[in-house]
């Protein structure tokens, strides 16, 4: 509820405020009446017709029509302009690059999902990212110059300028300005984001952890990582490399995969990155040796996992990545590792956000960034960036 009175007088600021807190009411929620914002908002009649206007003339709000035959002269209704802007979330993946075109509610309009090879070099993975960009504003109907915040998730270590510190999982990957290349295809802010904390966030968003303050995000995959959620917040640390466990040899997430690859169970020939489905495949049915090769993966992968439970005592540990897939075989052996080692066991869940989870990540950070800057308390709600269409 906001007050009408101010300290000062200052009737700008009151403005500002009122605005946001009609904004606020009205961001995901259907159509509402004049009354009905008054009510939500703890506004006087008289200034919420105000301000109703002021948003209108904006562009921020517009009335929706009424429905046909009712008695009498119906309500006036007002929704949120979530077509208004737009925002990109672009997950840059071993095999596949996505993006996801998002309205201001987060809900996602367009997909596009582009191959690439995992050996793909800087130039080849860069150019499948201008085609996937590109192919998602056509299909969206848009421009580069309509979108207001793009996130793009990628893996290694990432500088708050938007660049690329360390990465081994993509030949010439180190040191390319993410930022400044896809900056050139969309306007707004670009953000660059280590994709699993994007992971990690999607899942307090829409994912599994949506109810938990505190959360390890656990990338099992043809690589490991992790992504942080302290108090609500991703966590990031003061140099950009909190998670970044795996660097430590000894708690084996470097080797964990060579578990998995040392299998010989599979049909000859079979490409060393494909190797885990086959094993976890046998483990399925039963086979002995394939079994307790999961099992010493999953050893591995709790060695790690347990440091950071043990560290952050969090609610939930979340299971994501490609071997998430099969967390019917995987999830009971990493659950026992992990309840050998830590003093109290959080709730450990599969993520149900599949391969998606790092652009839906993606879209969230870049809502939050346009939260802090359009809509926050501090600020108050800024016009659109340009006009209404």
């Amino acid at each position: 509820m906001v007050t009408e009175q101010l300290a000062g007088g200052d009737l700008s600021r009151l403005r500002q405020l009122n605005a946001l807190a009609v904004v606020h009411v009205l961001r995901g929620r259907p159509a509402l009446t004049l009354t009905e914002l008054s009510r939500d908002t703890g506004l006087s009649r008289p200034s919420t017709e105000d301000v109703v206007l002021q948003l209108q003339n904006q562009g921020w709000l517009e009335e929706v029509q009424p429905a046909s035959g009712g008695m009498g002269r119906p309500a006036r209704r007002y929704r949120f302009r979530s077509d208004a802007g737009w925002v990109l979330g672009v997950d840059i993946g071993g095999h596949t690059i996505r993006v996801l075109a998002a309205d201001l509610d987060g809900e996602v309009r367009h997909t596009v999902r582009t191959p690439v090879a995992i050996t793909a070099g800087r130039a080849e993975r860069l150019g499948a990212v201008d085609a996937a960009v590109a192919e998602c504003l056509a299909a969206a109907g848009l421009t580069g110059a309509d979108i207001w915040a793009t996130t793009v998730g990628t893996s290694g270590l990432v500088d708050a300028a938007g660049r690329v510190v360390l990465s081994v999982a993509f030949p010439e990957w180190t040191g390319v300005h993410l930022a400044q290349h896809v900056g050139r295809l969309v306007g707004g802010t670009v953000l660059v984001e280590n994709d699993s904390r994007l992971a990690a966030l999607a899942e307090t968003w829409r994912g599994v952890a949506r109810y938990a303050q505190h959360v390890v995000y656990l990338l099992a995959g043809l690589r490991t990582g992790t992504g942080l959620i302290i108090d609500g917040k991703l966590h990031r640390g003061f140099a950009q490399a909190a998670g970044e466990i795996g660097a430590l040899p000894e708690l084996g997430w470097i080797r964990a995969q060579e578990h998995l690859r040392s299998w010989t169970g599979a049909p000859a020939g079979t490409d060393p990155d494909d190797l885990a489905g086959y094993v976890f495949a046998s483990a399925r049915e039963g086979d002995r040796k394939a079994v307790a090769v999961v099992r010493r993966y999953a050893k591995e992968l709790a060695l790690g996992a347990s440091a950071l439970v043990l560290a952050l005592d969090p609610q939930l540990v979340v299971l994501g990545g490609g071997f998430s897939r099969s967390a019917d075989v995987l999830l009971d052996p990493l659950r026992r590792e992990i309840e050998k080692r830590c003093v109290r066991i959080p709730e450990i869940l599969t993520s149900t956000l599949g391969d998606e989870s790092v652009a839906l990540g993606a879209v969230k950070l870049s809502l939050e960034h346009l939260q802090e800057h359009l809509f926050d308390v501090r600020t108050g709600v800024a016009a659109p960036l340009r006009p209404a269409r």
